[in-house]
């Protein structure tokens, strides 16, 4: 399936999505769009020189998270390949189309409008990934599907057992993480940055008013002033592809 480009958007209830978006941008150094959609509920983050990838979506039910947009030349073809591999439709919109992942994650089938720079490494981080978590009765159809769906990407296990990587072709911006949880509740999605330095980022991050949930071997939970969860990970923030420890040899 030819996609063209890929958004992460973050979603936030209404009274909560200006605050979100203002940390993003800040974040990201990114300049919020004009707000679009049929309530004006979209809003893009983009820096000068570069096309966006990140957005934000007021929701107006649940707590938010994060969800998947892909912009492909034909979206009657993609909705048909997605739907024929598991996928349900959701809503039909004039230009656009939202699914449901066989393990339940929302994504959008959008219109390709020319995007092809992607923006640039900010402070030795970059938004890169989304990461689903999914319940371990859905994993393995979950995996199939995403991998079966973007034809062309590459689709291996990650660096533990628990994690698949659904990489893009060279220039998509976002690529997609498999995680398989512990618990079987239902599947939930947020980002998640490559980080050069992730110590440096969490200060920097805290300083627009993140507080860190958990550190692990090769990640940090963070939270963002609204609740949201996201990661900062090691890894290369140009390429995406795993940091290689100081003492390896």
């Amino acid at each position: 399936m030819n996609v063209r480009w890929t958004y992460a958007f973050i979603d936030r209830p209404g009274a909560l999505a200006a605050r979100a978006g203002a940390f993003w941008a800040a974040v990201t150094e990114a300049r919020p769009s004009e707000p679009s959609g049929e309530e004006g509920e979209f809003v893009t983050l983009s820096v000068a020189g570069a096309d966006a990838c990140v957005g934000m979506q007021r929701v107006v039910s649940g707590a938010g998270g994060t969800h998947l947009d892909f912009s492909v030349d034909d979206i009657p073809e993609f909705v048909t390949a997605a739907r024929r591999l598991g996928a349900r439709t959701v809503a039909e919109h004039e230009g656009w189309t939202v699914l449901r992942s066989p393990a339940g994650h929302l994504f959008c089938a959008i219109p390709w409008h020319g995007e092809s720079v992607r923006p640039p490494v900010v402070r030795g981080s970059r938004l890169d990934q989304v990461c689903l978590d999914v319940p371990p009765s859905r994993y393995d159809a979950e995996v199939a599907f995403w991998s079966g769906l973007l034809a062309g990407w590459s689709a291996a296990p990650g660096s533990l057992p628990e994690f698949h990587v659904v990489r893009p072709p060279a220039g998509l911006p976002v690529r997609i993480l498999l995680q398989r949880i512990g618990e079987d509740r239902p599947v939930s999605a947020h980002p998640d940055l490559a980080c050069a330095d992730i110590a440096a980022t969490r200060a920097r991050h805290e300083r627009y008013g993140a507080v860190c949930v958990a550190e692990f071997g090769h990640w940090t939970v963070m939270r963002d002033p609204t609740g949201g969860v996201y990661c900062l990970t090691g890894r290369h923030p140009g390429t995406g592809l795993p940091a290689i420890p100081p003492d390896a040899s």
